[in-house]
């Protein structure tokens, strides 16, 4: 593969003290009920990350079939995952909140409010869409997001990862980044002020530059009309010092540990990423076996740390209890696959999200 191609967001990770308890929740308010693995290993190839030795981890990726990226759910088994040890406010470097894409915020905000979740405010509108912050059990932030955008009729108000929310230290550093290797060229807004719609939200009441980012090309591959369209927003405090959000932590301790994009053409990737001073720091070569999937995996980092993931998808189960997979290694990489082939994935939604029942 002589070129790249990025087909979205495949996952948010995000780290939780218990799988089958946060997969529940997720399930219920994000959609998120297509199990695409599951499996229980040792994270060998993140020692760099994880304090030079390898930690086991019990980790599940699970989709939505409205549409949007999915959640790697990730705990570890053999520690107590650490959350951090100040409170995070709005700038604090790394992933602050996942964006979630809904198909009507209003009708979401009133959903979450009879359920009693965390809801932070009530949804206000920027650029002529609703938008609201609610918080799952674990403190993790999550932004609501208004799309018109779906890849699947569903009974479901949401779909799932629609993007981030990214604390920096400098805006056109951090917009180069993402302009240049993963393609959100598009501005939307570039604004500093005190925003009412962060006010809410810890150190909201201080004066803050926010850009959102788009990408103006379609997304290609496999999965691309499923993953969808996705946004990245900046945000940089103007008048303290920013924390970094997983300083003195593990990757895979609590919170959003990575976004990982999937993509064609690693080797193209790899080029680019070193090219621009920001070289992959973890590479699994050719093919990885990931339980019920395979493929090869990569991690770079933003101009700050922030992790980002690559994820070269060799082979998915489609009816897993069949054992069917379907193999992408042999296809044309720019063709979307057809919706019969990526809806044939709901033969794999989980009924009940707990431990010997996932079937």
């Amino acid at each position: 593969m002589k070129e790249k191609i990025i087909s979205g967001i495949q996952q948010i990770g995000i780290g939780v003290p218990n799988v089958h308890e946060a997969w529940g929740w997720y399930k219920k308010y994000f959609g998120v009920d297509v199990r695409i693995f599951e499996e229980d290993a040792p994270a060998e190839h993140m020692l760099q990350y994880t304090g030079g030795k390898s930690c086991n981890r019990h980790a599940a990726l699970a989709i939505n079939l409205s549409g949007g990226g999915g959640f790697e759910i990730w705990q570890f088994t053999d520690r107590t995952p650490k959350a951090p040890d100040f409170d995070l406010q709005i700038g604090d470097i790394g992933i602050y909140s996942a964006k979630i894409k809904s198909k009507n915020v209003q009708a979401t905000y009133d959903w979450f409010k009879s359920e009693g979740l965390n809801v932070l405010d009530k949804p206000y509108e920027k650029e002529g869409k609703q938008h609201f912050f609610v918080r799952d059990p674990y403190n993790n932030l999550f932004q609501i997001v208004s799309s018109k955008t779906w890849f699947r009729k569903e009974k479901k108000l949401t779909g799932a990862s629609y993007g981030a929310i990214i604390g920096v230290t400098d805006i056109g550093r951090s917009k180069e980044f993402f302009s240049s290797i993963l393609g959100y060229d598009e501005v939307i807004y570039d604004e500093a002020n005190v925003f009412k719609d962060f006010v809410a939200l810890p150190g909201g009441d201080k004066k803050i530059r926010r850009v959102l980012l788009r990408h103006s090309q379609p997304r290609l591959g496999a999965f691309s009309l499923l993953f969808g369209t996705s946004q990245i927003e900046l945000v940089q405090v103007l008048d303290r010092e920013p924390k970094k959000i997983y300083q003195n932590r593990y990757w895979g301790d609590l919170g959003f540990i990575h976004i990982c994009y999937d993509i064609r053409g690693m080797a193209v990737l790899r080029e680019e990423c070193k090219a621009c001073g920001c070289p992959f720091t973890v590479d699994t070569g050719d093919t990885f076996d990931m339980g019920e999937a395979a493929g090869a995996f990569s991690y770079t980092e933003d101009p700050d740390g922030t992790l980002i993931e690559f994820v070269e998808t060799h082979r998915v189960p489609i009816i897993k209890k069949l054992g069917i997979y379907l193999s992408l290694r042999k296809r044309n990489q720019k063709k979307a696959l057809p919706n019969w082939m990526v809806n044939a994935l709901s033969l794999n939604k989980a009924r009940d999200i707990k431990p010997g029942n996932l079937g």
